[in-house]
């Protein structure tokens, strides 16, 4: 067991988890912590992370990169929202945006939509971002000012906020779409310019003291590596937390089906096609295909479950999907581990990524859980002593995520009025967490809010909840029976508010093609 103050880490694979992780460890301390980081040079990135909550515009801040420094490099684009597409029935579509839901007189605008909402459109009549998203619109001007002007962009946040999101501030209004290969490509520069150590080699044996911590790592070119803190950013084969320390994986199946996908990377002409500021989720017969739109591509795949669907078969409709353009494109089929570990970090290693967990990327999580993650190791980095409390810290930050977001999922399903395939049928009979379904059961007569939500920290406020369960559209919602007795002007005042915001918003703002041509100089 180590007994000194841990200055020297070694990161255990690349890819977006390693190397978010080497430059913002090495942006936070410095010259103050060794950091290295070993991956090989063989072994792809599973390639499905690349849209983002709109958290992680605190992570390239704290980095000092502005979005013109970064977002070229990257094929990067603006996201809106989620755009949820046959999900309630076949032809209609719903968003869940990033825009915080407002309120008249105490009341939610969702509680005043059911209980005289303008349209069937609860998504247009509630939020602007819905409007943006059906016009393809930039959140920014060509001049780089943002839509939302009563946004403070530099305004102080409190100390470890990881979602804009937060009581009585204002939701930023986009997150991003980006290669995932091309990010990690500009960290690993970003990162060794600042004295990350990159070694590629491969890593043979893990080996553990008489303690059980790691002792140090053997590779095939560069021979024993040491560190006093190792970081497990191995992806679903968990090389140091699962198979040398033996950390249990706690399984999501029993309420996420889907295990597996196939991904396509389809080069298009995005000038001709437009960019939707959305990424979208279709509904199919066993399971949903993700499309998100880059600058010069998309990304797409097909997440299901084999018990329903072969990897041929899913192949076959990804590419029918898609279309012609997708004929020469080579597929990635991908075989998902849905759950987390049980605890992320044990004695000196702490697992970022895929190794410490992963659920379906449905509301892009990924980079969100390894975003998280490093804030909370910033927050609970060790002492000489290795305080038990902090690694206690961090796992039950890192669990209550992981279980908080498994909740949001299966509520997806749970609430999806797509009934016509064994399954969606299933999705509907399915167990799902007791927590969960007596939470479902007062959303009936009461809407989410901050109290009867899932209660610890996973990036997902109540608005997220009220979108989804009215997009889903199979569990029945009722207004507060209070609205009974209310005087809706000033609620019909601020729906006819939204309609005119967003109709000025989509008369004035540029298409995201035309924002990020003229971010690059192109004519």
């Amino acid at each position: 067991m180590n007994t000194k103050n841990p200055d020297k880490v070694v990161i255990v694979g690349g890819g977006t988890a390693g190397w978010m992780t080497a430059s913002y460890l090495k942006k936070a301390f410095g010259d103050r912590l060794s950091v290295t980081l070993v991956e090989s040079g063989k072994i792809g990135t599973v390639g499905v992370g690349e849209a983002t909550f709109s958290d992680i515009r605190h992570f390239f801040e704290f980095l000092d990169l502005k979005e013109e420094d970064w977002m070229p490099a990257c094929n990067a684009t603006y996201k809106l929202a989620v755009r949820f597409q046959d999900w309630q029935r076949p032809g209609h579509h719903f968003y869940h945006p990033f825009e915080q839901m407002r309120s008249v007189d105490g009341f939610s605008m969702t509680d005043w939509w059911l209980q005289d909402g303008p349209t069937d459109r609860f998504d247009r009549d509630c939020f602007v971002m819905a409007s943006l998203c059906d016009a393809g619109r930039s959140p920014r001007y060509l001049n780089g000012s943002l839509l939302r002007q009563e946004f403070d962009e530099r305004a102080e946040e409190p100390a470890g906020l990881t979602m804009s999101e937060h009581q009585g501030r204002t939701q930023f209004p986009y997150a991003y779409h980006f290669e995932a290969a091309l990010l990690a490509k500009f960290l690993t520069g970003y990162s060794t310019d600042r004295g990350v150590q990159h070694i590629i080699d491969e890593v043979q044996e893990v080996k553990l003291d008489e303690h059980g911590w790691i002792s140090h790592i053997v590779t095939k070119g560069h021979g024993d590596i040491s560190g006093d803190l190792y970081i497990d950013c191995t992806g679903f084969r968990g090389v140091l937390l699962n198979q040398a320390l033996g950390v249990p994986f706690i399984s999501y199946q029993g309420t996420l089906p889907n295990d597996s996908a196939v991904a396509l990377q389809v080069p298009l002409d995005m000038k001709t096609r437009g960019i939707p500021p959305y990424t979208q989720a279709t509904a199919q017969e066993a399971g949903w295909i993700w499309t998100i739109p880059l600058f010069g591509r998309i990304g797409t795949g097909y997440v299901y479950a084999k018990d329903y669907c072969s990897p041929e078969e899913a192949e076959r409709t990804l590419r029918e999907f898609v279309g012609p353009e997708a004929a020469d494109v080579e597929a990635n089929h991908i075989r998902m581990r849905i759950g987390r570990s049980e605890q992320s970090w044990k004695n000196n290693c702490v697992a970022i990524g895929l190794s410490s967990g992963f659920v379906e990327p449905l509301e892009s999580t990924g980079i969100f859980f390894i975003h998280h993650a490093i804030e909370q190791l910033v927050k609970h980095f060790p002492g000489a002593d290795w305080h038990p409390q902090l690694r206690a810290g961090y796992n039950s930050a890192v669990s209550n995520v992981m279980d908080g977001v498994r909740e949001f999922l299966v509520l997806h399903y749970k609430g999806a009025g797509r009934n016509d395939t064994q399954y969606w049928k299933d999705t509907k009979t399915r167990a799902i967490p007791d927590a969960l379904a007596d939470r479902i059961e007062r959303w009936q007569v009461q809407l989410p809010d901050s109290e009867n939500v899932f209660p610890y920290y996973h990036g997902l406020p109540p608005y997220s909840y009220m979108a989804i369960l009215l997009g889903t559209g199979a569990i029945e919602l009722r207004p507060s029976p209070a609205l009974g007795l209310a005087d809706s002007t000033a609620a019909q005042k601020e729906f006819a508010a939204i309609r005119d915001k967003a109709q000025f918003l989509v008369d004035t703002l540029p298409s995201q093609y035309e924002y990020f041509a003229a971010m690059q100089k192109l004519p």
